[in-house]
């Protein structure tokens, strides 16, 4: 191997573990954000986590650094709180659901016009 190709390998790498630290840091905020019911600013956090997500796709020294030892041990950092953010969220979208339910519950738009008007007391 090339003294050269050795340094785009290793360019590689940093790059790989750099985008693995940046995943495990949005993870951590995407659970402050949805602790405090902060929705708007967990989506963006979400779409910047893809994008990440993306670029380690793409890159082949992602799978070379995801061997080591070094990120091994950031994975078993990364699991818990993708569990937590994963449950974390389907509460919160269930409760949203409920909520969403009670409020059509009370909508007047299925209702017979004319029976409302026979209900009101003149």
């Amino acid at each position: 191997m090339s003294k050269e190709t050795a340094m785009l390998d290793d360019d590689a790498l940093v790059q790989a573990k750099k985008n693995w630290q940046l995943y495990y840091t949005i993870s951590q905020e995407l659970l402050k954000f949805i602790d405090r019911n902060d929705v708007d600013e967990f989506i963006e956090l979400v779409k910047q986590r893809d994008t990440v997500v993306a670029r380690m796709k793409a890159m082949p020294a992602t799978e070379t650094y995801r061997q080591t030892e070094e990120c091994q041990t950031l994975i078993a950092k990364i699991k818990p709180l993708d569990m937590q953010i994963i449950y974390k969220a389907k509460a919160w979208l269930n409760k949203s659901k409920r909520q969403n339910a009670t409020v059509h519950a009370y909508d007047l738009q299925g209702i017979n016009p004319l029976g409302n008007i026979m209900n009101r007391k003149y």
